[in-house]
């Protein structure tokens, strides 16, 4: 049930940033934020309405089927809460569709705004750990709330662990991203069902050593580290740009190359000794030759998660922070 808003208008905001899931052997297990934000502001209202500009803004505007306020919606439900009308203002920099964890950014919006207006002091444990489930996988939502890179394991329905990094030093990124978009479940609909020993045991070890690359600043061990054999090979086909960029690593400044999430947008790790813009530049008339069509985004590692301000906004904070 739909109720109206209380005396008090009741205002937050947030700022979520993009993320980058499964980092080539780590599959489903680590995410890196990064610096591409979505930004919501939400106020009690008479009824639901949304403002949205951006990126991809006539998406975040429509509401029908809109994540953040079925998210919303939907928990208040679960949790016999009234649910409060509210008045969203969107901005939004995170491409929908393209393997940028949009949808977890939406999903962990609509969370929070469920537990802000619905008081429910849920801790970020759980906060995650809801995210993931509707997810159905938890490294987009850790690294989101979390920022920097996170480790992460769904350990039942609704349970994560998460361990948060922050990187050492400093991580140039270009993200290039198609026209197109896909779903993860498409993306997944092409993974074999079993793996061979040499496969498992090959991801294993480069996984542990992109934790290397991370935690010792050595940007020379990704070449090795995001070599996977779990679900980047199986992908390549419906991520064109992912084999085309493969080749580059090593050559003009460019030290490592993996799917970002589910693809088709490709995350590309810059020496931080290199020229990023004219790294992009040699990247563009690259793809130009190839006949690839992308958009080149240069950012970098977002090392906050999720912000809170607003009205109430401490004690929101202070509800979902650990103790």
């Amino acid at each position: 049930m739909v109720t109206r808003q209380s005396k008090t208008i009741r205002t937050l905001r947030l700022v979520l940033p993009a993320t980058s899931a499964n980092l080539g052997a780590a599959f489903d297990a680590a995410a890196l934020a990064f610096s591409l934000y979505l930004r919501v502001s939400a106020t009690s209202a008479e009824t639901f309405s949304i403002t949205a500009s951006g990126r991809d803004a006539e998406i975040c505007g429509a509401m029908q089927d809109h994540l953040i306020l079925t998210t919303y919606q939907e928990i208040l439900q679960s949790e016999h809460k009234p649910v409060v009308p509210l008045s969203l203002q969107i901005q939004n920099e995170i491409p929908i569709g393209k393997g940028c964890g949009s949808s977890a950014a939406a999903r962990l919006s609509g969370i929070a705004l469920a537990n802000h207006f619905g008081h429910l002091r849920w801790p970020e444990e759980r906060i995650i750990g809801e995210a993931a489930f509707r997810e159905h996988h938890p490294d987009n939502a850790a690294a989101c709330w979390m920022g920097g890179l996170a480790i992460a394991r769904m350990s039942s329905a609704r349970e994560t662990q998460v361990v948060q990094i922050t990187p050492k030093g400093k991580w140039p990124l270009l993200i290039a991203v198609p026209d197109a978009s896909l779903s993860t479940e498409q993306a997944r609909r092409v993974l074999p069902q079993q793996y061979s020993r040499a496969d498992v045991v090959t991801n294993i070890q480069n996984s542990m050593l992109l934790l290397a690359a991370f935690t010792r600043r050595e940007p020379n061990l990704l070449k090795t580290a995001l070599d996977d054999r779990v679900h980047q090979p199986y992908r390549a086909t419906l991520c064109p740009l992912l084999p085309a960029l493969q080749p580059r690593v090593g050559s003009n400044g460019i030290v490592g190359v993996a799917l970002s999430g589910a693809g088709p947008s490709v995350l590309i790790f810059v020496d931080p000794k290199a020229n990023l813009p004219a790294t992009k530049l040699r990247l563009r008339r690259y793809l130009d030759e190839q006949n690839l069509a992308a958009e080149l985004m240069q950012t970098d590692i977002s090392k906050h998660g999720v912000r809170l301000s607003g009205s109430a906004a401490d004690r929101h904070r202070a509800s979902t922070r650990r103790p």
